[in-house]
């Protein structure tokens, strides 16, 4: 298969094009730049003079926790705004390695319930079952601090002993041998919070000995989120390891704490590896549960079903709840309830005949089994897009690609189909250089997650490209193959299960 792209300005490489190109591509990999006026190819496309940039990367997606990656193979949102790759296990969750082949730690985003079963337990297991089902991107994971940890104390909240430690920092070693990117962790969710410093840098160090990547959602992202990245620093002076700080996103009420957690980050010396990614909204999704006081989290998922169903406890929970807008809240995920996605906290209380928005937000959480999750309007959207400004910051949707079933509705937001398209639009308009925001989603990551081949528009690399213009793509190549033209997904899945440092699948 050849493909020959004519008229299209490049941007965001090493190398500068001060004029139009063509650029022929071959089978999967990029062939020639040039001008190449007749030069024939199977299929041709004329970009019209717009940008032409590689494929754009999304090192924080969920689409893995919501198992929208098989129930929704094309996963034509990233593709229509010129996301090729995205990476997954994010938040300390991910599909491997899963030593009991065990789900629990999918289940507060809605995705998997105790009945899912899977056909894998190590990660080499999982991308062999990747490689094997079409796929429209390409797509790599980290490891999951809880999923791993859950399998070996269950819901245990705890510090692990010495051998148990052990025994995870060789689980941990196989998965990244095996492909696996890095480690997650979810420190701000009920099973990791239990994880002291002492386990996280052994951990780090592991992942330093690979030279992959150490991604946390940090304990705090409100009050307390100065000494989360504080934390985060000092595991990263202490352990050397590339690190990514994930949805590093300014709660509208903790401005002033945001802003100094992130003169923190910028204060570091060059040579210090710590990044954050960051989107330009206003809104986050989150788990349910999330919301309960801490108390009623503890336990694991049978005790929070039974706190939450206990009438005298939930006076209690809904009492010491934090403030709900209960018009500003969106229910994006409701299992069993699936009438109610779409509206706010205030239209579900009008349909369940309650005012107080934390109620209902109770009552869900009993109705779902912990499996709901809302879209909540709690980001300073000013401040989260000077951060975008920010040397250090990648940009990231924190979304899964939803189709959407009868069976299984779920709300698409701003993050699953335009976090990119935004971020692009704003840069035209002046937040920073075209070509420097084109590396901040392409170069960048590609380097971050040691990605070889891809990132840059160059001979010899993966064809993932994409062709734009005033934040409008005209089409996405992935792995050689036209996979979105004029808006509309071509029914090509060319995406690829990626390796940690290997160039092909």
């Amino acid at each position: 298969m050849t493909l020959l792209i004519r008229n299209v300005q490049i941007v965001g490489g090493t190398r500068d094009f001060p004029e139009p190109m063509d650029v022929f591509v071959a089978g999967d990999r990029i062939s020639a730049i040039g001008h190449f006026p007749n030069k024939k190819a199977a299929e041709v496309v004329d970009g019209q003079g717009a940008y032409l940039a590689p494929g754009f990367i999304d090192v924080d997606t969920a689409s893995d926790h919501f198992l929208t990656l098989f129930d929704h193979p094309s996963q034509d949102d990233f593709l229509k705004q010129g996301v090729t790759t995205i990476f997954g296990g994010m938040s300390g969750s991910s599909l491997a390695p899963l030593l009991y082949g065990s789900l629990e730690s999918m289940r507060k985003w809605g995705g998997a319930d105790a009945k899912t079963n899977v056909n894998w337990h190590s990660m080499a297991e999982f991308l062999a079952e990747i490689d094997r089902r079409p796929l429209g991107v390409n797509f790599g994971t980290l490891v999951g601090h809880s999923t791993v940890r859950r399998a070996l104390i269950g819901d245990d909240l705890r510090e692990l002993t010495k051998n148990e430690l052990n025994v995870f920092a060789e689980i941990l070693r196989r998965a990244l041998r095996e492909g696996g990117f890095g480690l997650s962790t979810g420190l701000g969710y009920v099973h990791g919070r239990s994880a002291t410093f002492a386990e996280l840098r052994a951990l780090g160090a592991v992942v330093r000995e690979f030279n992959g990547v150490y991604a946390t959602h940090l304990r705090h992202l409100g009050s307390g989120v100065v000494e989360s990245i504080d934390e985060t620093i000092a595991l990263v002076k202490s352990t050397g390891v590339r690190t990514l700080v994930n949805h590093f996103m300014p709660m509208a009420r903790y401005g002033k704490e945001y802003t100094e957690a992130l003169a923190h980050i910028d204060a570091l010396p060059p040579e210090m590896d710590l990044r954050f990614d960051v989107y330009p909204f206003d809104k986050m999704l989150l788990p349910m549960y999330t919301f309960l006081p801490l108390w009623a989290q503890n336990g694991g998922a049978k005790k929070m079903l039974m706190n939450v169903g206990d009438p005298w406890l939930a006076k209690r929970i809904v009492k010491e709840m934090e403030a709900i807008p209960a018009d500003l809240t969106v229910i994006a995920e409701a299992p069993g309830n699936e009438f109610l996605v779409g509206k706010t906290l205030k239209e579900a209380g009008e349909s369940y005949d309650m005012k107080d928005p934390r109620e209902v937000l109770l009552r869900l959480m009993a109705e779902t089994r912990l499996r709901g999750v809302i879209l909540a309007k709690v980001i300073d959207e000013d401040l989260a897009r000077r951060a975008l400004a920010d040397p250090r910051s990648l940009v990231a949707s924190s979304a899964p690609s939803f189709g959407g079933t009868k069976e299984r509705r779920q709300l698409k937001t701003e993050n699953t189909t335009s976090a990119f398209s935004a971020f692009l639009s704003l840069a035209e308009h002046g937040l920073m250089p075209l070509s420097d925001a084109v590396r901040k989603i392409t170069r960048d990551p590609a380097r971050e997650f040691g990605l070889v081949g891809r990132g840059e528009i160059r001979e010899g690399n993966f064809a993932d490209l994409v062709c734009f213009r005033s934040g409008e793509v005209r089409f996405t190549v992935v792995n050689g193959a036209v996979a979105v033209r004029d808006g509309e997904f071509q029914n090509a899945f060319a995406g690829k299960a990626l390796r940690r440092g290997a160039g092909r699948s």
